[in-house]
């Protein structure tokens, strides 16, 4: 076991011992596995710009625009008009345009059914969440509006019955000024009531909370983890060319001189690299969670285990490959022949639904496929009793990948 630990600490050193090694091996990867989460994931929740003109003087104009504005959901930004709203949808400045047209609370209290119009240069889940958003509460206006009139209806019987008997009495007052002067008031009572009411319902005394089941997983989440695993794999041939340099120069036949046995060194570098890997493995989570903000909806504990996992077998092939390749200079062939295409078998690139029968039941066999379903399950809320397959088979390959490397290293022999 000394002999295992002295190994692996040697390699550490040579690796992250110095400015230059933590910059490479630490910094650089948690620097552009960010930069892949922010390009591919984004950086958590955000607010859509949306761009709004109100040419309605009444009181359903406001409510609408307050409405929106409560969900959180969108930056609402004001236009004076039509023309420089449509101009704005045009320039991209917010993801869609809400215009309310003129007299729209007249026409709802008159039984009337004006349209709310969204622009839009082109579709997106934002605009299309706006429309709905929108004709929700619409519809929720016309209602309002509705109940309103038929109450409004009632009190002008009312009183069109005492300005007949009015008239009657006293015969000399002008019927069309009275008739005027009622509607005037009517549609100023009924505009009235209907702010009132619209102000009790924006204080929202009865509300709603959302619960999320978390019954699928965030389809962002997928392809962060599978450019991760992709980036976290590429690190592989840092620790294979590490290898080869030792058998290159004749440092592995020297420890195989002395009383040390081929498993020994192979498990020594199996884990120095592994240990690196691990740090590696944090400083991204770390860095995206913490710099970037980004929400991996499982938990941090969850997701590095699943991603130090997936390390273990990345060292068992290290270990592999480096016990096949004899010469230094083709370490590299390790991206085109194995990282590649085990990355887009394994969905790294894209969902394996999409792929052939025959190809998702080859998944099987990458290590990929395991990981990102591991992470998959873990966010929709899965306990042991579902995870403990992935990490079984994660397991399962590393052992294998690493008693081959180690039947076939042959520390005595030099590169070719």
């Amino acid at each position: 076991m000394h002999n295992i630990v002295t190994i692996a600490w040697n390699l550490v050193k040579r690796m992250i011992g110095r400015r230059r090694g933590v910059i490479a091996y630490i910094l650089m990867p948690g620097v552009i596995v960010s930069v892949i989460i922010w390009m591919t994931g984004g950086t958590g929740d955000h607010k859509t710009n949306v761009l709004y003109t109100n040419l309605d003087s009444g009181p359903a104009g406001a409510h609408i625009i307050a409405e929106l504005e409560k969900t959180g959901d969108y930056t609402l930004i004001e236009k004076e008009d039509a023309g420089g709203l449509r101009t704005g949808v045009l320039n991209e400045e917010g993801g869609a345009g809400l215009e309310i047209p003129a007299g729209y609370s007249a026409s709802l209290l008159t039984d009337q059914s004006p349209q709310i119009h969204i622009y839009e240069f082109k579709t997106s889940a934002a605009s299309i969440a706006l429309k709905m958003k929108a004709s929700e509460i619409g519809g929720r206006l016309r209602e309002v509006a509705a109940a309103v009139d038929a109450a409004g209806n009632g009190a002008a019987a009312g009183t069109a019955e005492g300005t007949t008997g009015v008239q009657a009495a006293s015969p000399s007052i002008g019927t069309t000024g009275m008739a005027s002067g009622t509607a005037s008031s009517t549609a100023t009572a009924r505009e009235a009531q209907l702010s009132s009411i619209l102000q009790q319902a924006e204080q929202h005394l009865v509300g709603s909370q959302k619960t999320d089941y978390n019954l699928y997983p965030r389809e962002s989440l997928s392809i962060v983890t599978g450019f991760m695993l992709m980036f976290l794999m590429a690190m592989v041939t840092s620790s294979v060319s590490f290898i080869m340099d030792d058998r290159s120069k004749r440092t592995m036949m020297r420890m195989f001189s002395a009383p040390v046995r081929s498993y020994e060194i192979a498990l020594g570098n199996f884990l120095g690299s592994f240990t690196v890997g691990v740090i590696q493995v944090a400083a991204v989570l770390l860095v995206g969670r913490y710099v970037l903000n980004y929400n991996y909806e499982l938990p941090m504990y969850l997701y590095f285990l699943i991603l130090a996992a997936f390390m273990l077998v990345c060292m068992g092939l290290a270990s592999t490959v480096a016990g096949f390749i004899r010469n230094p200079n083709n370490a590299g062939m390790l991206n085109a022949l194995i990282l590649t295409p085990t990355c887009m078998l394994g969905g790294c690139f894209w969902p394996i639904s999409i792929m052939p029968d025959y190809m998702q039941k080859a998944a099987n066999f990458v290590p990929q496929k395991w990981a990102i379903q591991a992470a998959d399950l873990a966010a929709t809320g899965s306990g042991w009793s579902e995870l403990w397959l992935p990490f079984a088979v994660l397991g399962l390959m590393a052992v294998i990948l690493l008693a081959i490397g180690s039947a076939i290293l042959r520390p005595s022999e030099s590169a070719a």
